[in-house]
């Protein structure tokens, strides 16, 4: 059995609910997150067997595509994804900083775990659409030169789908900007 996470993002709540309630009567899938983000889309993320949650995410998926913002399947996702998607990662010493900028949730998730199999770097947070008009963005650490080869493939993962804003990394960043956005 392969572990898996995959998501739905719908432009309307209605929709997102109905789709998600598909998602579990399709197959034996446990949601993980199911809310409205700004500005007033929905998204849901599963867990589960790989072939349940392509099922899932093909189904919702296929029976409301004209709603359908984005959708994404994951097998074995980063063990630091879901500690950041939370506020519940343990952040260290801080030797650089890398933060990635989308459109959607959907691509910066698989971004982020990307970012994560890429080098040897942290996920400290990923932060989802709240309050953001629907954009999304990561915070990533580790050695410079880990989180700049992170970064660069976070970019070419939401650029393929269109949804990549803005980025940088951040040599050294001083403690008061750490302690600000930490």
């Amino acid at each position: 059995m392969s572990k898996a996470i995959g998501m739905i993002e719908f432009k309307s709540i209605p929709t997102g609910i109905t789709a998600a309630d598909l998602m579990v009567k399709t197959a034996d899938v446990d949601i993980v997150e199911a809310q409205t983000v700004c500005p007033g889309k929905y998204i849901a993320i599963i867990t589960g067997d790989l072939s349940a949650v392509k099922a899932s995410v093909e189904a919702a998926s296929t029976a409301y595509e004209s709603e359908l913002i984005d959708n994404f399947v994951l097998g074995n996702p980063h063990e630091s994804l879901f500690p950041a998607m939370y506020g519940a990662s343990e952040v260290g010493e801080v030797n650089s900083l890398g933060i990635l900028e989308t459109f959607d949730v959907a691509s910066l998730i698989e971004a982020a775990d990307a970012a994560a199999k890429t080098a040897i770097v942290q996920v400290i947070e990923l932060r989802l659409a709240k309050g953001m008009c629907g954009k999304s963005f990561m915070l990533l650490t580790g050695e410079v030169s880990a989180v700049t080869a992170s970064i660069e493939k976070a970019r070419e993962i939401a650029g393929e789908k269109g949804m990549y804003l803005d980025s940088q990394v951040i040599a050294h960043p001083d403690q008061k900007i750490i302690q600000t956005i930490l």
